[in-house]
């Protein structure tokens, strides 16, 4: 009896090493992120379910500062001012303004990339990998809410820079979605005005159908 206590008080430490390990990896990724003016970033966006035969990838880029940002996506553009969502569809010519609360709950949004992970996960570390010549740890996160739609998610981290590499969700239906960093610049001289939305030049100037919320 004492022998099986012993080694499952081994298997705890380790466990809980790994935990604190994997997590102390990530707040070293998003610390080092707060301490940038800005960050501007382009991406590759892939969705690949192998059962339905659904292959999917698109390229788009996003500026960040703080929680404000600006994303251009699939012919979209989608801006957050700190208060409002502004979703901008250019092929309907429409304008769909959205609470944050709302919009935002479920999703990966550019101002949680670096900082998702901090609720409603446990921490793993998992594989250290090198991908076109780049050192990659991997911190294997997983759902603490068992009916959640995501069975894992997979950060990759530059070992080197400590920069986000990519993020591989696994979801139910063998669903993979990667989100991979492309380009990662930081402290470019960009305009406050690319964080605001211009009711007059949508509204007036291209006559766009602008939808506000209730």
């Amino acid at each position: 009896m004492k022998k099986i206590l012993f080694f499952a008080a081994i298997f705890f430490s380790l466990t809980t090493f790994g935990q604190n390990k994997a997590k102390a990896l990530l707040d070293e990724v998003a610390n080092k992120v707060e301490g940038y003016q800005n960050i501007y970033i382009e991406f590759n966006h892939k969705f690949d379910n192998d059962e339905a035969d659904v292959h999917q990838e698109t390229r788009g880029t996003v500026y960040l500062k703080g929680d404000l940002y600006h994303l251009n996506y699939m012919g979209t553009e989608q801006i957050f001012d700190g208060k409002k969502v502004y979703l901008i569809i250019h092929e309907d010519e429409e304008v769909i303004i959205q609470d944050p609360s709302n919009s935002e709950e479920e999703t990966l949004t550019p101002s949680k990339m670096f900082s998702f992970y901090k609720n409603g996960f446990t921490y793993q570390m998992g594989d250290l990998k090198t991908v076109k010549g780049i050192k990659i740890q991997y911190v294997k996160l997983t759902p603490i809410d068992s009916n959640s739609e995501i069975i894992s998610v997979l950060v990759g981290i530059d070992v080197k820079t400590k920069h986000i590499y990519n993020i591989v969700e696994i979801g139910e239906n063998n669903t993979i979605t990667t989100l991979e960093i492309r380009s990662f610049k930081t402290n470019q001289p960009i305009s406050e005005k690319l964080f605001i939305f211009d009711t007059a030049k949508y509204r007036d100037q291209k006559n766009y159908v602008i939808s506000e919320p209730n």
